[in-house]
């Protein structure tokens, strides 16, 4: 009778998430104070903390093929001098909230919960999900399978209502969702790439996420 209960809750409960390794990037007054900053010019300049509530995920890839020297670049607060339009829009350096590897491993780099620099227009409501690659022909089946479990988790955790990916957030303007106060600044940005995104939303269909 005892093993019937077991597999009866066995069979009941949601499966495990994804297995995630946390690896934050370094972290200091100065940093907060300059992502602060940045979300005050962009977004809401009544802004008085980083907190946000996420409703959507923005995948990316990172245009390099290393996790490691991703992961270290991050941990630089202020932008490169060389990325002159980014500079112009803030100080503070890009990040994301999850790196995930070649392999499928997946690095948690700060709370889902915390403003970051990712993508334009939606970082007060996105969480970021960059993956190692180059272009979306070196993304890898592993890396489709963990996005879509870690979109299935967050999901799970977060009230998420889109899924895009980098290169469709232009296209997103007119949604409620978009806040950009300076209209001049935009990008046009590849990644992840339409297969790419295509597989990922086919295995969270059910999740019915908004895209564009």
């Amino acid at each position: 009778m005892q093993w019937i209960v077991w597999l009866l809750t066995a069979l009941s409960s949601p499966p495990p998430g994804p297995t995630i390794v946390d690896a934050p990037i370094a972290w200091s007054a100065e940093r907060e104070r300059l992502t602060l900053e940045y979300r005050q010019r962009h977004s809401d300049p009544d802004a008085k903390d980083l907190t946000i509530t996420p409703h959507a995920i923005v995948l990316h890839y990172t245009g390099g093929d290393s996790a490691k020297s991703t992961r270290a670049y991050f941990d630089n607060v202020r932008i490169e001098a060389a990325r002159k339009d980014l500079a112009k829009a803030g100080a503070v350096n890009v990040s994301s909230h999850f790196l995930v590897d070649r392999d499928g491993t997946i690095y948690r780099l700060q709370p889902e919960t915390r403003f970051a620099r990712h993508c334009i227009g939606l970082n007060h409501v996105a969480i970021g999900i960059e993956n190692v690659g180059t272009n979306e022909a070196a993304l890898t089946d592993a890396q489709v399978a963990a996005d879509a479990a870690l979109v299935r988790d967050l999901a799970a955790r977060y009230p998420i209502t889109h899924l895009l990916g980098h290169s469709e957030v232009m296209k997103f303007r007119d949604d409620p969702l978009y806040i950009e106060r300076d209209p001049t600044y935009k990008n046009d940005k590849p990644d992840p790439g339409p297969h790419f995104m295509a597989r990922v939303r086919e295995r969270v269909a059910d999740l019915k996420l908004r895209s564009l």
